[in-house]
C-alpha cells in the first residue's frame, strides 16, 4: 500500500534512544534514563484515588469534545492563582495531550502552505507535526547570547504567517522575561501573524516564575498539558486557552479528530490541580537534581553548560568533542549504560555538536548518571 508525502517526516530521535534503552534493559542492563522528559513520580495520590472512586459509578463514557466543564473552570482558575489572570473557562479546551493541542491550533489557525516561525534548538515534533499538515515551520537558528530563545531582530525579513514559542523551553531550560515575551508577541502581530505559547513547562521554575502569553495579550493561543509538572505523562491530557472567536473552530475539528480526551484522564487531572504537597514535592527533588547536574556534569567533562531557569533538562555543547551527537550518545548508551538525548532531535543544523541531559527521574539515579558520566569521559580520554 502507498505511503502519503505528508507522513515522510523524521523520527523522534529521543523514542529511538528509548527504544534502544528498552532493549538494554531487556537484556538484563541497569540503564540510567537521562533522555525523556518524563518525570520519575506517578500521577499525584489525589488524582488516583479520585479516579479509583469515579471508576465504580461512572461509565467514563464520551464527554463534550471541549471537556469536563469542572476541569475546564478549574484550569481557568488556576491562570488566577499562578498569573493574577482573569480567564473565562469558555476559552479553555482539553485536549489528548499537548500533541493533541498541537495538532487542532495548527490546523485550526492554519492553511496548507503556511510558514510558522519557530526557533532552533527547539521540540522536534513542533516541525514534524506542521509538515504532516502541509506546513512549513520556518526554523530561525537563536543565539547562545539570547539564551537559544527567539529575539524580534530574528524575524527580519522573514516570511511567517504564525510564530510559535517556548518558555521554558525544550531542550535548553530557558524562559522569556514578560518583556521578551510581550516584543515577539506584538512582532507578530504587527504581521497579522498568529502568536502560539508553549507553556507545557510551567510549574517547573527555578529562580522565578513564568510568565504566560494571556498576561500580555489576549489575542493569543496558549497551549499547555498535565504531563510535566503534575507528573502525567502517559495519561494524554493537556489544554488549549484560544481567543473566544477561535473556540468553536476547535471544537469542530476536535469532534471529528478526537471526539474528546480520554475521559478517566479528565477526572484524574481535575483531582491532580490541587494536589499540592506532591506537586511541591516533586519540585524539591527537581531543585536537587538541577543543582546536582550543574555541579557534577562539569566534573563530567560537560563543563559548556547554561544553568536552566526552569523544566528538567541541561543542554550541553559538545562541540569540541565530536560533530556526531547522536553516535556520541549511542556510545554513552553502550559504554556507560546512560541514555541521552543527541541534540541532533532539536537542532538539524547544530545539534550534532550537543546534548541534552534531562534530571527528571529520582535523586538516586542523577547521582548514578553522573558518576557513569565521569567514568565514560575518563575511560575516553577526555579527563585527565
Amino acid at each position: 500500500m502507498r505511503n502519503s508525502s505528508r507522513g515522510a517526516v523524521d523520527p523522534f530521535i529521543v523514542m529511538d534512544v528509548m527504544e534502544a534503552a528498552r532493549q538494554a534493559e531487556d537484556a538484563g542492563r541497569h540503564i540510567i534514563h537521562m533522555e525523556v522528559g518524563q518525570p520519575g513520580t506517578p500521577a499525584p495520590l489525589r488524582a488516583r484515588k479520585a479516579l479509583e472512586s469515579a471508576m465504580s459509578d461512572n461509565p467514563l463514557g464520551y464527554t463534550v469534545a471541549l471537556g469536563l466543564p469542572a476541569l475546564r473552570r478549574r484550569i481557568a482558575q488556576l491562570y488566577g492563582e499562578w498569573y493574577g489572570v482573569d480567564l473565562d473557562p469558555a476559552r479553555v479546551v482539553v485536549t489528548p495531550g499537548s500533541s493533541g493541542g498541537f495538532i487542532l491550533a495548527f490546523s485550526a489557525l492554519f492553511d496548507a502552505g503556511d510558514r510558522i516561525a519557530i526557533g532552533a534548538p527547539g521540540y522536534p515534533s513542533y516541525r514534524q507535526i506542521m509538515k504532516s499538515l502541509d506546513l512549513i515551520p520556518v526554523e530561525i537558528a537563536t543565539r547562545e547570547e539570547a539564551r537559544y530563545q527567539l529575539e524580534p531582530s530574528d524575524l527580519q525579513g522573514v516570511e511567517y504567517t504564525g510564530m510559535m514559542v517556548a518558555s521554558p523551553a525544550n531542550p535548553t531550560g530557558t524562559m522569556l522575561d514578560r518583556d521578551a515575551l510581550a516584543a515577539l508577541i506584538g512582532t507578530a502581530q504587527e504581521r497579522g501573524a498568529a502568536f502560539l505559547s508553549d507553556e507545557i513547562y510551567h510549574g517547573i521554575e527555578y529562580d522565578r516564575k513564568a510568565v504566560t502569553a494571556l498576561q500580555v495579550s489576549d489575542d493569543v493561543c496558549v497551549i499547555n498539558s498535565f504531563s510535566k509538572y503534575f507528573s502525567m505523562t502517559g495519561w494524554r491530557v493537556g489544554w488549549l486557552v484560544l481567543p473566544p472567536e477561535n473556540v468553536r473552530q476547535v471544537e469542530r475539528l476536535a469532534q471529528n479528530m478526537f471526539i474528546c480526551a480520554p475521559h478517566a484522564a479528565q477526572v484524574a487531572a481535575l483531582a491532580a490541580v490541587d494536589a499540592q504537597d506532591e506537586l511541591e514535592a516533586n519540585m524539591a527533588v527537581y531543585r536537587e537534581n538541577r543543582r546536582l547536574m550543574i555541579e557534577g556534569l562539569p566534573k563530567a567533562g560537560f563543563d559548556r553548560i547554561a544553568p536552566p531557569d526552569g523544566a528538567f533538562y541541561v543542554y550541553a555543547d559538545i562541540s569540541h568533542l565530536t560533530q556526531d551527537s547522536r553516535g556520541f550518545a549511542r556510545a554513552i548508551l553502550d559504554e556507560a549504560g546512560v541514555a541521552v538525548t543527541p541534540g541532533l532531535d532539536f537542532d538539524p543544523l547544530r545539534g550534532g555538536g550537543t546534548l541534552r541531559f534531562s534530571y527528571a527521574r529520582a535523586t538516586a539515579d542523577i547521582l548514578e548518571g553522573l558518576d557513569r558520566l565521569e567514568r565514560f569521559m575518563r575511560a575516553r580520554g577526555h579527563l585527565a
